[in-house]
């Protein structure tokens, strides 16, 4: 719940000025549910420990939050923020994934219609985080500072392409299932750097022309 809100703060700055009156045409903040996927690398040396484990594929709940604003006819800009609900297990470890990415949105039709497809492309960084277990640090040669304690942490560009379509289900309330497509630099947990996801999010639009 504390990342949804953070996030969704930082989000909100891009409405903020639509709220108040900017010469912004609307904006729009929402929150998402959904899931990304990558299949497994197979076996993985973990740390350098002496231990090979089996590495899982990338899976589970993530959440997503995220605003946007419409300045110049169909066109604006947008940020999310997506994060795996909870840590999951990795090769002995857990680990935290979390996506951040500012994007260009496109709107062909505006928001104007019941149904309002749209079109997102940017730029961002994906970090992976990774904890000791108790189970890990009972066969770790060089020893752990805390049996949950964060043991790694790397970060990665990302390219981030999406596609979605908004439908108004009451006034500006709106609910957009979306499909993402994720590029990360020099991603080795996992065997494809291309990561997709699938989300469906609910949001408001202020400023909506009706």
């Amino acid at each position: 719940m504390i990342r949804i809100l953070r996030g969704l703060g930082l989000c909100g700055l891009l409405a903020l000025s639509v709220a108040t009156g900017s010469p912004a045409q609307s904006g729009s903040l929402y929150v998402g549910f959904g899931t990304a996927t990558d299949s497994s690398i197979g076996t993985v040396n973990t740390l350098n420990g002496g231990v090979v484990y089996n590495a899982p594929s990338l899976d589970g709940l993530f959440d997503t939050v995220g605003g946007d604003v419409i300045f110049f006819r169909n066109l604006g800009l947008g940020a999310e923020y997506t994060f795996r609900n909870s840590r999951g297990p990795y090769a002995g470890l857990q680990y935290h994934p979390v996506f951040y990415d500012v994007n260009a949105v496109y709107q062909p039709l505006g928001s104007s219609r019941r149904f309002a497809p749209e079109l997102q492309g940017g730029i961002g960084r994906a970090a992976f985080r990774f904890y000791y277990t108790p189970q890990f640090c009972n066969s770790y040669p060089l020893g752990c500072r805390s049996n949950t304690a964060q043991a790694t942490e790397t970060n990665h560009l990302e390219v981030h392409f999406a596609g979605g379509v908004r439908y108004y289900v009451y006034k500006d309330v709106f609910v957009r299932p979306q499909v993402d497509a994720r590029w990360v630099r020099d991603l080795s947990y996992f065997s494809n750097s291309w990561i997709p996801e699938f989300t469906v999010a609910v949001g408001y639009t202020f400023r909506r022309k009706k």
